[in-house]
């Protein structure tokens, strides 16, 4: 039976650990996710970005996927990324997650192929229909170069299961254009780490994050904190985190996640061919942001 996804709250887009030999390591994986649960996250994407979803065999986002589940027991909802370059794929991959227990999806347009409007539509909505799972938008026109606007969720309103949105324009003014919109037919998820506090602020229901995969306890802070209306002590959180935040922004943010991951003891540095490992200069770089952080790591400021 699935659990309810109630689209708020903190969703850790999760890595993909990696052994030395390029097999997954579930074992560290399930280390990971014990992490976010022990600090009372809300739910868990499988497969997307950061989780280097384009080199991912089908049966190993299964094997994500049924890990996932059986470390959860039903205790938040895990969601499945359907990233594909065809619909009759991304119709495929829907069904293999429903029919594998996942609680809902996360849907990103036509990879490959810059769909205009009607196209983008066509392909969100005819994945949506095949599948009974909630659904959630990945809205990034900056990475994936379409943009899913007011008018084009106009038309996906008319389906149920289409029920978030991973806002991810980097235009903090789209938040409150889809509020004036849609009220609340559409939960908002904040998507751009950099952009967490102010997309709370502004009205989103929940965090898509990418430094929680290594800080899950300040993330949660942070999310906490904004909505109990304590926002001076979020501030005071979110301003040592902006430099880790900075990792997500990067066409290395799976890299650096890792990195950080690695020096907070719940991840590995292994990615997958074609991504290498840093060296050098970079990865010292990358470090010296890491390490700053971990001496400077602030004593968290609890609810009240």
């Amino acid at each position: 039976m699935n659990v309810s996804v109630k689209w708020d709250g903190v969703y850790p887009a999760l890595l993909t650990p990696f052994t030395a030999d390029d097999q997954l390591d579930l074992p560290l994986f399930e280390k990971n996710l014990h992490a976010q649960l022990d600090a009372g996250i809300h739910g868990f994407i499988i497969g997307g970005s950061l989780g280097e979803a384009s080199t991912l065999l089908n049966d190993e986002k299964i094997a994500l996927l049924e890990t996932a589940l059986g470390v959860c027991e039903g205790r938040v909802p895990v969601l499945v990324n359907i990233a594909e370059q065809g619909t009759k794929q991304a119709i495929a991959r829907a069904h293999e997650a429903e029919s594998n227990g996942a609680d809902g999806l996360m849907l990103l347009p036509p990879m490959r192929y810059p769909a205009d409007a009607r196209e983008t539509v066509t392909f969100f909505k005819a994945v949506a229909q095949e599948t009974s799972l909630p659904v959630m938008i990945y809205n990034n026109p900056y990475d994936y170069k379409i943009m899913t606007t007011v008018a084009m969720f106009e038309e996906l309103a008319e389906l149920s299961n289409i029920q978030a949105v991973k806002e991810s324009t980097r235009d903090l003014t789209n938040i409150t254009r889809m509020r004036n919109a849609f009220g609340d037919r559409f939960k908002l998820m904040g998507g751009v780490d950099t952009l967490a506090l102010e997309a709370l602020l502004l009205g989103c229901d929940g965090w898509v994050g990418g430094l929680v995969d290594a800080f899950p306890q300040e993330t949660m802070a942070i999310y906490e904190l904004t909505k109990a209306g304590q926002v001076a002590e979020a501030l005071a959180i979110y301003r040592w985190f902006m430099p880790l935040l900075e990792l997500d922004i990067h066409p290395k943010l799976v890299q650096y996640i890792k990195l950080a991951a690695t020096a907070t003891g719940i991840g590995s540095e292994y990615v997958r061919a074609p991504r290498l490992t840093l060296v050098g200069a970079e990865r010292e770089q990358v470090l010296q942001v890491i390490q700053t952080a971990l001496v400077n790591r602030p004593v968290l400021t609890t609810v009240h």
